[in-house]
């Protein structure tokens, strides 16, 4: 039986963390992916090394090439630039949303079928932005916020 893919764009904090929770419930292979060439891949080392600790068995993929998220069933997407101090999450809308476009546009070359649930902020435009590129039907584009998150 294949082992179900599953996608993390962004290795920053959420993404890495949500990657190392995917790993550790054994939901499928992971693959980490980031633009920043060598961190998703050391983030990848760092969990697989932690696996016998931890007592699962996941294998973890860090990778900055789209092509490696082939076939993913589930796409997470953490990628964005953080809010700075003395920023509103409306001076995010710019950079995320040209982010968000440039992520979903790489997924849908090589995942079309993929769930998108969206992490980046602010949440409600980029859910949007993700659902208007990806073409995916609105069930298949979730977002995943906090109470603080619009």
């Amino acid at each position: 039986m294949a082992r179900r893919k599953i996608g993390v764009i962004g290795g920053g904090f959420v993404g890495s963390t949500t990657a190392q929770r995917m790993a550790e419930k054994e939901l499928g292979e992971v693959v980490l992916f980031d633009i920043l060439e060598g961190m998703p891949q050391g983030k990848a080392l760092d969990l697989a090394q932690a696996a016998p600790v931890c007592g699962y068995e996941t294998g973890v993929i860090g990778t900055n090439d789209y092509a490696d998220l082939a076939g993913a069933e589930l796409v997470v997407i953490t990628a964005g630039m953080p809010r700075k101090p003395g920023m509103d999450r409306s001076d995010l809308l710019k950079v995320n949303g040209e982010i968000q476009q440039k992520v979903v546009s790489g997924i849908m070359e090589v995942a079309p079928d993929a769930t998108l649930v969206i992490v980046s902020n602010p949440l409600d435009v980029m859910c949007y932005v993700a659902h208007q590129v990806s073409g995916l039907p609105s069930n298949k584009v979730v977002g995943m916020a906090g109470v603080l998150d619009t």
